[in-house]
Order: structure tokens, then C-alpha cells, then sequence
């Protein structure tokens, strides 16, 4: 079984575009379009990683990221926030929110699983 990703993500092009990525890295994508269903994902598919956009309806990815870290999920899942946020200290409120690791938007397709597998690799066990 493939390890599996969860990419919470609104918007059908950026979504399409990390999904091929890491479908091509060998990464299972389970995705989501808004926070609430995203959160609701993650609890229930115990996915090996999950990149969160910042900008979602209902839910925002930071509160969607705060609800998964107090779900009390018995593994430290990585959060990687990916975002069209650049103003200054909105870096420091993401990670603080509880995300991993940061990536700004646009994505580069060719090296964004080893962005991602960076991050994951740099936590903890």
C-alpha cells in the first residue's frame, strides 16, 4: 500500500497540480476543499502527511491545522502549509498554529516532493 497524503486545497488547478506530483513520487492523494472537511479527513484517514493551504472557505487552514493538532491523534502528523502568503509575520502565525513547514505559492511541480519530503524528514520521530 501506497503511503498516503492528504492535500486540503480549494482551488482545482493547484490541487490538480500537487496531486500529479505526488502521484508521480508514489503517494496515494486523498484531498479535500475546505477546512472543515479536511480536518474531518485527516482524524478519520490517518494520512502520512498533509499540505494545507492557507486561504479556504469556512474554516481557514490555520484553524483547520489547530483543530487536527487538539484532535489528539496519537501520531505527530507533519503539516506542511502551503500559501500565497507572503506579508510579513504571517510565517511565524502559520508555524505557530501548528504547521511544520512552510511552501509559497506558485509551486514548482518538479521539486515540490522534495520540498515536502525535506520538511517531513526534519521532524522528529
Amino acid at each position: 500500500m501506497n503511503p498516503r497524503a492528504l492535500v486540503i486545497e480549494d482551488n482545482p488547478d493547484n490541487l490538480r497540480l500537487i496531486a500529479y506530483a505526488l502521484n508521480r513520487s508514489g503517494y496515494e492523494v486523498l484531498s479535500a476543499a475546505s477546512g472543515e472537511q479536511g480536518v474531518e479527513l485527516a482524524i478519520r484517514e490517518r494520512p502520512s502527511f498533509i499540505v494545507m493551504d492557507i486561504m479556504l472557505p469556512g474554516i481557514d487552514g490555520i484553524e483547520a491545522t489547530r483543530r487536527i493538532r487538539g484532535a489528539g491523534l496519537n501520531y505527530p502528523v507533519p503539516i506542511i502549509a502551503m500559501t500565497s502568503y507572503a506579508l510579513r509575520g504571517d510565517r511565524e502565525r502559520i508555524m505557530a498554529a501548528g504547521c511544520n513547514g512552510y511552501l509559497e505559492k506558485p509551486i514548482n511541480p518538479l521539486q515540490v516532493v522534495a520540498e515536502i519530503m525535506e520538511i517531513v524528514r526534519a521532524i522528529p520521530d
